[in-house]
């Protein structure tokens, strides 16, 4: 009854080929919460009563699906297992929803709800984000219970069925069942690694919202030539007024929009971080706030990015002036920008530059906050200990450079977040070809049953 046994065992149950038939059958849920048909809805719950509750119960789990107070967002799982109340209680947590599943879109010989294999790669819908990341979390656990008989702490769970959609009634839940979420720490996992064959762990998350940039000028579109010089360009207003935002190379011109939070101590977090790994694309050297590494850029600065623009018919011009333009944007920030005032931010800084035609329209998604943990807290210490003492390395993050509903966590639950990714950023999340790496997979199998078992066999913060 060893650490080394209960990781022993989460590396046969990846070995066995079992972690990839289990993923496999998560995969197979079509939980598209970003679909409104009702069948998607459907689908949502019965990935829950389905695929973890089961499974849950059979560790020792008590499990309450609850409905979801916003009608726009699915069901939510609730467990609890308890041993004793003078253990410490661990909150873990994961999603079982995922973007649309871009049917048509894969490459040749890749479906997106069936996983398949080609060398190190699986590939399928959810993998990534976020099937596979807490199913190892639910068999490291497992790992430690088969060898010990016990876990040694207190284990609640939450399962949601919206995070893609923006975790739509998350908070409210939390608010509703918080004393039944108490706990000592969160635990969870989401997002990428740095670097594949390196252990990441992080405290927090950049926050993002999304908005529509919109300009309406006139009814209808008119002829170019007859109209030419005569009608004000959408298209044209709207790119004057993105180019009041950033300049040339992206670094943002919004006063309220620039953080003062990147301190000596993250600045000191981030100094020997790689910010280059995988098959993602080249980092641009010349893009980004001049005065910051690569690192402060992403994970300590604010980043603003046109999603999406569109005005007149892209797929077929005509010789006409629109009458209107539209671009999607996204703010991405971290802790020390007030999310309630970035789009009134906006507002006066684009009438103090004349465009007051353009209007802004907030996505109803609303927007996740932004959160961090220092470094030196007891808890992310344990952990980072822990981590260490398995994989010999590990990257720290104050913050993740993407955003998770981490401030319901932190806001409402008032927990210390660790958060200890099993993904990698060429994974193609939410895009078509989406995949997991099996040796990443395998390996945090190995990290986060060390976790749970320290967190079981030594003494943990108070």
């Amino acid at each position: 009854m060893t650490r080394d046994t209960a990781i022993t065992n989460a590396t046969e149950y990846f070995d066995a080929g079992t972690f990839q038939s289990d993923l496999s059958a998560l995969v197979s849920f079509r939980s598209e919460s970003q679909n409104p048909a009702p069948e998607a809805s459907a689908e949502a719950r019965r990935y829950l009563v389905e695929a973890m509750q089961p499974r849950l119960e059979a560790m020792g789990f008590a499990c309450e699906i609850v409905d979801n107070p916003n009608p726009k967002g699915g069901p939510l799982l609730l467990g609890e297992r308890v041993e004793g109340r003078d253990l410490p209680t661990i909150l873990t947590y994961g999603h079982g929803d995922t973007v649309l599943g871009q049917e048509g879109m894969w490459r040749d010989g890749l479906q997106p709800w069936d996983i398949t294999e080609e060398g190190d790669r699986l590939y399928g819908r959810g993998t990534a984000d976020n099937k596979s990341q807490h199913l190892i979390n639910i068999a490291a656990l497992e790992s430690v219970l088969a060898v010990r008989g016990s876990l040694g702490f207190n284990t609640r769970i939450v399962i949601e069925m919206s995070e893609e959609v923006g975790s739509v009634g998350l908070p409210e839940i939390f608010r509703t069942y918080k004393d039944r979420l108490t706990a000592d720490v969160l635990i969870a996992s989401d997002g990428p690694r740095l670097q594949p064959e390196v252990p990441t762990m992080f405290m927090g998350s950049r926050g993002g919202t999304t908005f529509d940039l919109v300009v309406e000028t006139h009814e209808g579109a008119h002829h170019s030539g007859n109209w030419g010089g005569l009608l004000a360009d959408p298209a044209m207003i709207l790119a004057h007024a993105l180019a009041c935002i950033t300049d040339a190379r992206g670094q943002i011109k919004v006063p309220e929009w620039r953080p003062d939070s990147l301190t000596d101590t993250v600045r000191e977090a981030l100094r020997d971080l790689p910010v280059q790994g995988g098959e993602g694309p080249d980092v641009d050297p010349d893009w980004g706030e001049e005065s910051l590494t690569p690192a402060e850029r992403v994970f300590g600065w604010n980043s603003f990015a046109v999603l999406a623009m569109v005005s007149g018919v892209p797929d077929a011009p005509v010789n006409a002036i629109s009458g209107w333009a539209r671009a999607t944007c996204q703010l991405r920030f971290v802790v020390g920008t007030d999310p309630e005032d970035v789009v009134p931010a906006l507002r006066r800084h684009l009438d103090a530059h004349g465009f007051d035609r353009v209007q802004i329209r907030p996505h109803d998604r609303g927007f996740f906050a932004a959160t961090r943990l220092d470094p030196t807290h007891p808890w992310a210490q344990f952990v980072g200990h822990s981590i260490r003492e398995t994989a010999g390395e590990l990257h720290v993050l104050p913050n993740l450079a993407g955003s998770l509903p981490n401030d319901s966590f932190t806001d409402i639950l008032e927990l210390p977040t660790i958060w200890v990714p099993h993904s990698y950023r060429g994974c193609s999340q939410h895009a078509p070809n989406e995949h997991v790496l099996k040796p990443v997979c395998r390996d945090a199998l190995r990290v986060m049953a060390g976790v749970f078992w320290d967190i079981g066999e030594k003494p943990t913060p108070g």
